[in-house]
């Protein structure tokens, strides 16, 4: 897919079609190009998971916000499968193992998981867990995360690999893990930090364990292009990573360079640029081998992708290859320069965090209100004595049909201009004003119904169903619970996760609870294109509404912020056994008011003493004394909370 901006459809314009089946309401939202068996629609209209996808293993969402609401735990929440997170780990694993039976390569494969992608501990431990047959290791670009990686129950193969800029503590740390018999590999981002290395090293008496990372002439491709080639943050030249070779070699110490690495970018869509890349970085590997260098491990980064629209193509939100593809790719392609090189086959290692976590937690979150342009069924009253324009207004109200539409619509747009045109200069009223909004919207709406007769748009109606869609305004947080929505426009499956045996009969784009006017999503996911709304059903008031933010399990948990002091999210672990029982495993409260105001260093005793001091000052004037007592429960009351709206 070339390009990201939405190419309009007259399919696109019209009403979702009608939904008489659960596979037709699966087929809407894309469920069976993304959901890669993990998400499905039973009988009953629910948005179901099935984390073994395995038929008969599965819950409904629904039932799970039912479930924990008697606990007292309301959306927004994030709603965890640590099954799901199993299967991936598995399934990563096995893709490798197939490949190197297939190909008959002379290694093995092992894995590490980049802690950054999702640090929460509850994630962290059960992809060491899934991974523990395989010999799955863990990745750590800070002082905390080492001190995670160090801490946790590996097997004695596991690789740890450190990457990013070190300080001496990081060193330090680094060191005392191989003294632990840990397989720690310090991989240099720049020569200068090797004399440190090597300095702590032989002042604690160990030999350390070193990787290079290789500053490679490829490229990825979609949004973290630049992550590679020769502009990027990281990694070191050609010229860098001999004269590193040279300094080992004169301390006698070049057996301590086991690893070579290389990353080209997250999100990689395009398979071919991985080749290039792998192509490259096996050359690397061979002429290393060929001047002495007995580099062990070959790590290909990370990159992996994760197909978010189901499009299967080389799109910023997809990728146009499979795990078992990308795996094959890459043992097929070292393979064969080694043998070509006289090389030995270099154990294989990547760091994939996006695919191994993206799919286990789904963001749960209900719909407040609806702001809608249209209020359906008012006709407005135009009487003589109304000013002109109203009364042209409404006479192409009466008049719009199918075979006028385009110059009713002009003359539509030309009156509706004027009306605010002669509102600023004084001569209309509110109430005319009003009038005159509502009449335009009414027109807009009956050449919206009549553009589905159509085989062709024309260009000018491009964009109407974005101007009549509904604004549904969802309780939570973009930028605390879907930062990348906001900051890359990267695109996420969102769907009601009830009601999908109902006709979605509306059309609109999503709001959250900040008071900012970032804080919207209105691109939504396509197998062709990028919609710029999403089918959705009518806003009951008498009826909760929920939707539910998919594939959210990687980077989202821990880019979020606090815009508005909207703190994390309720947290449940969810799981179901081979009976197809589900079972809430744990909850994990969101944080409340008070929590978040500590971030801000807010003291709540601080706060009540202040809140207590002025309600002194206005005691009886106006205020009295038992008012100013509730008036101070009421407050003390707030702290414990959670920070969205409750109900």
């Amino acid at each position: 897919m070339a390009s990201t901006k939405p190419v309009r459809r007259a399919a696109a314009l019209q009403r979702p079609r009608p939904v008489d089946r659960f596979e037709e309401a699966a087929a809407l939202y894309g469920i069976p190009h993304w959901g890669k068996g993990f998400f499905h629609v039973n009988d009953e209209g629910d948005l179901v998971v099935r984390p073994t996808r395995q038929p008969g293993r599965e819950v409904s969402l629904k039932h799970i916000v039912d479930e924990v609401a008697m606990r007292g735990i309301t959306a927004p929440m994030m709603i965890r499968f640590p099954q799901i997170l199993s299967a991936c780990v598995r399934n990563l694993n096995e893709a490798f193992a197939r490949a190197i039976g297939e190909f008959g390569y002379g290694n093995v494969y092992r894995g590490v998981f980049p802690i950054k992608v999702n640090q929460k501990r509850v994630v962290v431990e059960q992809v060491i867990e899934a991974g523990r047959q395989h010999n799955y290791g863990l990745e750590a670009g800070s002082k905390p995360e080492l001190l995670a990686a160090l801490a946790a129950d590996l097997p004695a193969e596991s690789l740890i690999t450190c990457n990013g800029y070190k300080d001496e503590a990081f060193i330090r740390m680094a060191l005392n893990g191989v003294r632990m018999k840990k397989k720690v590999v310090l991989v240099l981002e720049k020569v200068s930090e090797l004399d440190r290395i090597l300095s702590a090293a032989k002042m604690r008496g160990v030999k350390p364990l070193l990787g290079m990372r290789a500053k490679l002439y490829a490229r990825g491709s979609g949004k973290w292009a630049k992550s590679g080639g020769e502009a990027a943050k990281f990694g070191l030249t050609t010229p860098e990573m001999l004269e590193a070779v040279k300094i080992l070699k004169s301390k006698r110490m070049l057996d301590s360079l086991v690893m070579l690495h290389f990353h080209i970018g997250s999100q990689i869509t395009d398979i071919r640029k991985i080749k290039v890349a792998i192509r490259e970085a096996g050359r690397v590997y061979a002429k290393l081998r060929a001047a002495g260098v007995p580099i062990q491990y070959l790590n290909l980064g990370g990159g992996l992708g994760v197909d978010y629209d189901g499009s299967k193509t080389a799109f910023e939100s997809s990728m146009n290859y499979s795990v078992q593809e990308y795996a094959n790719d890459v043992v097929y392609t070292i393979k064969a320069i080694c043998e070509e090189e006289k090389a030995p086959p270099p154990i294989l290692v990547t760091e994939s965090g996006r695919a191994v976590t993206a799919y286990h937690s789904v963001l749960v979150a209900n719909v407040l209100d609806v702001a809608d342009k249209i209020d359906q069924g008012r006709r407005v009253r135009v009487s003589p004595t109304d000013p002109p324009v109203l009364q042209e207004l409404a006479d192409i109200q009466d008049t719009v049909n199918a075979k006028n539409m385009r110059e009713s619509y002009h003359d539509a747009l030309q009156y509706k201009e004027e009306l605010f045109t002669l509102f600023n200069l004084g001569h209309l009223s509110l109430e005319d004003r009003a009038k005159g909004e509502t009449i335009f919207w009414n027109i807009c709406e009956r050449i919206h119904r009549d553009l589905k007769t159509l085989k062709e748009i024309p260009e000018e109606f491009e964009d109407m169903e974005t101007m009549l869609a509904d604004k549904y305004v969802v309780n939570f947080s973009v930028f605390q619970s879907l930062p990348d929505s906001w900051a890359i426009d990267q695109l996420f499956p969102i769907l009601p996760i009830h009601r999908l045996n109902e006709r979605p009969t509306e059309f609109g784009t999503l709001a959250d609870i900040t008071c900012d006017s970032d804080g919207r999503i209105e691109k939504f996911i396509d197998l062709r294109d990028i919609k710029e709304t999403l089918p959705l059903h009518r806003f009951r008031d008498d009826e909760p509404y929920f939707l539910a933010f998919c594939l959210t399990g990687a980077y989202q948990d821990v880019l979020g912020d606090l815009h508005n002091l909207f703190g994390e999210a309720h947290e449940v672990l969810v799981t179901v056994d081979d009976e197809g029982r589900s079972r809430v495993e744990d909850v994990l409260p969101g944080e409340s008011c008070e929590r978040v105001l500590e971030y801000m260093n807010y003291d709540r005793t601080q706060i009540l003493d202040s809140i207590s001091r002025q309600l002194r000052r206005v005691a009886n004037r106006p205020v009295k004394k038992d008012e100013i007592r509730a008036i101070y429960r009421e407050f003390e009351a707030v702290f414990p909370r959670y920070t969205y709206l409750e109900r």
